[in-house]
Protein backbone atom coordinates (compact mmCIF):
# COMPACT_ATOMS: atom_id res chain seq x y z
CA UNK A 1 0.00 0.00 0.00
CA UNK A 2 1.35 3.67 -0.62
CA UNK A 3 2.36 5.78 1.73
CA UNK A 4 0.04 8.88 0.04
CA UNK A 5 -2.81 8.06 -2.18
CA UNK A 6 -2.61 10.45 -4.71
CA UNK A 7 1.34 12.47 -5.44
CA UNK A 8 0.56 15.73 -8.16
CA UNK A 9 4.07 16.79 -9.35
CA UNK A 10 4.52 20.44 -10.37
CA UNK A 11 7.61 20.96 -12.89
CA UNK A 12 9.54 23.88 -11.23
CA UNK A 13 12.42 23.16 -13.48
CA UNK A 14 14.63 26.25 -14.52
CA UNK A 15 16.15 26.93 -17.63
CA UNK A 16 18.77 29.11 -18.41
CA UNK A 17 17.48 32.76 -19.93
CA UNK A 18 16.15 32.33 -24.14
CA UNK A 19 16.08 28.36 -23.66
CA UNK A 20 13.85 27.47 -27.06
CA UNK A 21 11.21 25.82 -25.16
CA UNK A 22 10.82 27.83 -21.85
CA UNK A 23 10.87 26.48 -18.67
CA UNK A 24 8.11 25.85 -16.17
CA UNK A 25 9.26 28.06 -13.34
CA UNK A 26 9.32 30.89 -15.55
CA UNK A 27 5.68 30.47 -16.10
CA UNK A 28 4.84 30.33 -12.36
CA UNK A 29 5.57 26.57 -11.77
CA UNK A 30 6.60 27.11 -8.56
CA UNK A 31 4.26 29.91 -7.78
CA UNK A 32 1.42 27.39 -8.70
CA UNK A 33 2.62 24.42 -6.73
CA UNK A 34 3.33 26.54 -3.54
CA UNK A 35 -0.62 27.72 -3.90
CA UNK A 36 -1.56 24.16 -4.50
CA UNK A 37 0.33 22.78 -0.75
CA UNK A 38 -1.67 25.51 0.27
CA UNK A 39 -4.78 24.74 -0.54
CA UNK A 40 -4.54 21.17 -0.06
CA UNK A 41 -3.52 21.27 3.23
CA UNK A 42 -6.22 24.02 4.00
CA UNK A 43 -9.22 21.66 2.77
CA UNK A 44 -7.60 19.02 5.25
CA UNK A 45 -6.15 16.80 1.99
CA UNK A 46 -2.67 16.30 3.34
CA UNK A 47 -0.78 14.11 4.91
CA UNK A 48 -0.05 10.23 5.00
CA UNK A 49 -3.20 8.19 3.43
CA UNK A 50 -3.80 11.10 1.45
CA UNK A 51 -2.44 13.91 -1.33
CA UNK A 52 1.07 14.92 -1.06
CA UNK A 53 1.94 17.77 -3.41
CA UNK A 54 5.78 17.82 -4.75
CA UNK A 55 7.76 19.65 -7.29
CA UNK A 56 9.89 17.87 -9.76
CA UNK A 57 12.43 18.65 -11.73
CA UNK A 58 12.19 19.15 -15.77
CA UNK A 59 9.03 16.62 -16.89
CA UNK A 60 10.17 17.37 -20.87
CA UNK A 61 6.91 19.43 -21.21
CA UNK A 62 8.02 22.59 -20.77
CA UNK A 63 6.96 24.46 -23.77
CA UNK A 64 3.53 23.58 -22.85
CA UNK A 65 3.77 24.94 -18.70
CA UNK A 66 3.49 24.80 -15.93
CA UNK A 67 2.94 20.96 -16.50
CA UNK A 68 1.28 18.76 -13.60
CA UNK A 69 1.19 15.11 -13.85
CA UNK A 70 -1.34 12.98 -11.04
CA UNK A 71 -0.03 9.77 -9.86
CA UNK A 72 -0.86 7.22 -9.81
CA UNK A 73 -3.21 7.91 -12.57
CA UNK A 74 -0.37 9.07 -14.76
CA UNK A 75 -2.37 12.05 -15.52
CA UNK A 76 -1.40 14.96 -16.95
CA UNK A 77 -2.38 19.19 -17.17
CA UNK A 78 -1.37 22.39 -18.25
CA UNK A 79 -2.45 24.85 -14.90
CA UNK A 80 -1.51 28.45 -15.68
CA UNK A 81 -3.34 30.35 -12.87
CA UNK A 82 -4.80 29.36 -9.76
CA UNK A 83 -8.40 28.99 -10.70
CA UNK A 84 -6.56 25.73 -12.85
CA UNK A 85 -5.30 24.66 -9.74
CA UNK A 86 -8.27 25.11 -7.79
CA UNK A 87 -10.18 23.36 -10.51
CA UNK A 88 -7.76 20.06 -10.65
CA UNK A 89 -8.36 19.43 -6.65
CA UNK A 90 -11.74 20.06 -6.84
CA UNK A 91 -12.43 17.78 -9.48
CA UNK A 92 -9.48 15.72 -10.10
CA UNK A 93 -8.30 15.49 -6.21
CA UNK A 94 -11.91 14.98 -4.52
CA UNK A 95 -14.16 13.59 -6.80
CA UNK A 96 -12.29 11.75 -9.00
CA UNK A 97 -13.41 13.40 -11.98
CA UNK A 98 -10.23 14.63 -15.02
CA UNK A 99 -10.45 17.93 -15.61
CA UNK A 100 -10.19 18.15 -19.84
CA UNK A 101 -9.80 21.15 -20.39
CA UNK A 102 -6.49 21.23 -18.39
CA UNK A 103 -5.12 17.72 -20.40
CA UNK A 104 -2.19 17.65 -22.36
Amino acid sequence: MSYYRTHVFFCCNQRPPGAPRGCCNDKGGSRLRDYCKQRVRALGLDGPGKIRINQSGCLDRCELGPTVVVYPEGVWYRCVDERDVDELIESHLCRGQIVARLLI
